[in-house]
């Protein structure tokens, strides 16, 4: 079985172990907090240290104009996306969006994305992170980001 990233862990935001589960059945359809009790206990442990230590180190940044509208071009993309796109597929999408938007330096790109979406400096790669983490649910991010409500 594949596991994401590290950052993923981090970038998850897991706020209770309903949404750590969301992650776990998109890697294993098959196994349920009742079918196997020890990951369901040590997934009460990953909440508790994300609360911990994760949760009080993020620090969201606030978007200025320009970054709305590369924020507000993905949204839409992501939007247009079948769900059947691949991760590589969604990440080709996102660097298009940072050319588009004149990002020279892709790192400054991806660095707002983790910045205004995350709450972090870094991150998983996007197209992977979005697909894990769901279109809708990137596109709510977005829309938090924008609004200032992260």
């Amino acid at each position: 079985m594949a596991y994401p990233p590290r950052q993923s862990s981090t970038a998850c935001n897991a706020e209770n172990k309903e949404i750590l589960w969301g992650f776990i059945s998109t890697y294993a359809p098959d196994v349920t907090p009742k079918n196997n009790q020890m990951l369901n206990r040590l997934s009460d442990f990953a909440v508790r240290y994300y609360h911990d230590f994760i949760k009080p180190t993020k620090s969201y940044k606030t978007p200025n104009e320009k970054e709305k509208s590369a924020l507000l071009d993905l949204q839409q993309t992501l939007h247009s996306l079948s769900t059947t796109s691949t991760a590589k597929e969604v990440q080709t999408e996102v660097f298009s969006i940072g050319k588009k938007h004149g990002y020279k330096n892709l790192r400054d790109w991806f660095e707002l994305l983790y910045e205004t979406l995350l709450g972090q400096k870094t991150g998983p790669k996007m197209g992977s992170f979005i697909k894990l983490y769901g279109i809708d649910n990137t596109i709510s991010l977005i829309k938090n980001a924008i609004a200032e409500k992260l």
